[in-house]
């Protein structure tokens, strides 16, 4: 890509050089967040908050399409409800925040100081199927209450020794979903039926192929009798968990005591779920789209759709260039895209040509309009499309683009998908014997099929020597039975080994 004299066309490393410092770079290049002073948190800035803003505009109208409701509880909960569920508690003990004093009073050196302990000490959420449990019991009498299906948009912590912004922070945000139900059938269904709805928004809003499947024993979320999960290749072969949906049983209804009376008039337990995804989604978006120019975004979660770019050489041609930009943004917005209006930006800033168009390149918007005298004379826009290169750049008509833009970003977002997805199956391979496994994780990476025999220690071996973890079981091809590459014992099916974040 090039650009104008002594501006800067590349992100510096390129993923190649150094894909982990690229990350960074895009990050910091498309103005997405920062390094918060709280040790291992971010701030998010206005563009990266409004990618998550349509992530939970999106995902919003879709759980409650299937019935839930949003609602909220506590940032802090009572250590002794985390008590309650040891599998639980075991789990997040090493994550946990706590909370022990209340108010602050200056020592004798003049220095603020905690003064007054807590009762009982409070614990940041790390996740809240506690707390919500403890309601579940209070809000369930009758199987009339049932199901009961909640949502809620929050931030937790969990107490990250080594942090990557979006990827991996003390305090992160996300949408949990917990749900009570009569039976074990229904609980079921609602875990895989969200899982579907995962999947659905990572394919066709983020542009992100993902497979689904169930975690190992090893790998579940505490407490939960399954855990699925939609897991997606980056571009430097590692997976990403991008979600996660559990079906928890009845272990939280029995620690909380959640029951209700059934039709026939006995007292039963509850069956509950969770299901979670959070700004981890923006870190996978990221690094499965962006290039060594910065970011790019898939059109359907973009937070603008084009930025109009007035080219002004001669002060006295400035009302008339702006007053075109300004009818055409109006035109455009009147337009509507895939469940919302197009959305327009112009930049006004007194930039160069080159200097403005690139900080748009770097920002990832999905379509660029440069409108200077030539364009504005010829009735025409001059059009780049950020998955395209700089070369390719092209006048159209004014009114031929107004008549095809929709099928332009249709085009874009089925495009970012085909090449994810192709770039994901060229990446995985398939592994018949134990030496070719090992040969192939200390040389390269992405997704391997192989048996497994379902051994927890053979996990681990695995894991010790590779950095290597089973990302997940499968749900689709489940009947594949073989043998184990590492033991010769039998296998019911191939799973899925990878290096992941």
């Amino acid at each position: 890509m090039t650009s104008s004299k002594n501006i800067k066309t590349a992100i510096t490393p390129t993923r190649a050089a150094n894909y982990p410092e690229w990350y960074q770079q895009v990050i910091k290049a498309a103005d997405l967040a920062e390094v918060a002073p709280t040790r291992g948190c971010m701030i998010i800035k206005p563009w990266g908050y409004a990618i998550w803003e349509n992530v939970q505009d999106i995902l919003n109208k879709k759980f409650k399409a299937t019935g839930h409701k949003n609602l909220y509880f506590p940032l802090m909960i009572p250590l002794s409800f985390m008590q309650k569920e040891a599998e639980h508690i075991e789990g997040f003990a090493k994550e946990c925040a706590v909370i022990t004093h209340h108010r602050l009073v200056h020592d004798a050196d003049g220095k603020l100081v905690p003064a007054s302990p807590l009762e009982e000490p409070y614990i940041i959420r790390p996740t809240s199927e506690t707390i919500i449990g403890d309601a579940f019991s209070r809000w369930v009498q009758s199987y009339r209450d049932l199901p009961l299906l909640i949502n809620q948009w929050a931030n937790v912590v969990r107490w990250e020794m080594r942090t990557r912004l979006f990827l991996r922070t003390t305090e992160f945000l996300w949408q949990e979903g917990h749900t009570a139900h009569a039976t074990a059938d229904e609980a079921m269904q609602e875990s895989l039926l969200m899982l579907d709805v995962y999947a659905d928004f990572a394919e066709n809003y983020l542009a992100m192929p993902v497979i689904k499947g169930e975690k190992t024993a090893s790998e579940r979320f505490p407490g939960a009798i399954n855990t699925y999960c939609i897991e997606a290749m980056m571009q430097d072969k590692k997976a990403l968990q991008a979600g996660t949906s559990h079906f928890l049983g009845q272990h939280f209804a029995h620690s909380f005591n959640i029951q209700y009376l059934s039709a026939e008039g006995k007292q039963e337990f509850v069956w509950t779920t969770s299901w979670g995804v959070s700004t981890r989604l923006i870190g996978g978006l990221i690094m499965t789209h962006s290039d060594d120019d910065g970011l790019v975004l898939p059109p359907r979660i973009a937070p603008a759709h084009i930025v109009i770019l007035p080219i002004i050489h001669h002060e006295e041609d400035r009302k008339n260039i702006l007053d075109y930009c300004e009818k055409l943004a109006k035109d455009l917005r009147k337009l509507p895209y895939h469940e919302r209006m197009i959305e327009v930006e112009i930049d006004t800033r007194e930039l160069t040509g080159g200097e403005k168009a690139w900080s748009w390149v770097k920002k990832g918007i999905p379509v660029r309009l440069e409108i200077g005298n030539k364009e504005m004379s010829a009735d025409s826009v001059f059009m780049g499309r950020r998955d395209k290169t700089y070369k390719e750049r092209k006048s159209v008509a004014r009114q031929e683009f107004l008549n095809s833009i929709v099928n332009e970003l249709d085009d874009m977002q089925a495009q970012l998908l085909k090449r994810a997805r192709q770039f994901q199956q060229e990446n995985t391979v398939v592994i018949e014997n134990r030496d070719d496994f090992y040969k192939h994780f200390k040389n390269d990476g992405g997704f391997a099929l192989a048996h497994w025999n379902g051994s927890a220690d053979t996990e681990a071996q695995i894991k010790q020597d590779l950095g290597v973890t089973i990302r997940c079981i499968p749900l689709e091809n489940k009947s594949a039975p073989g043998k184990c590459i590492f033991t010769g014992e039998p296998s019911a099916q191939q799973v899925i080994f990878a290096k992941a974040y």
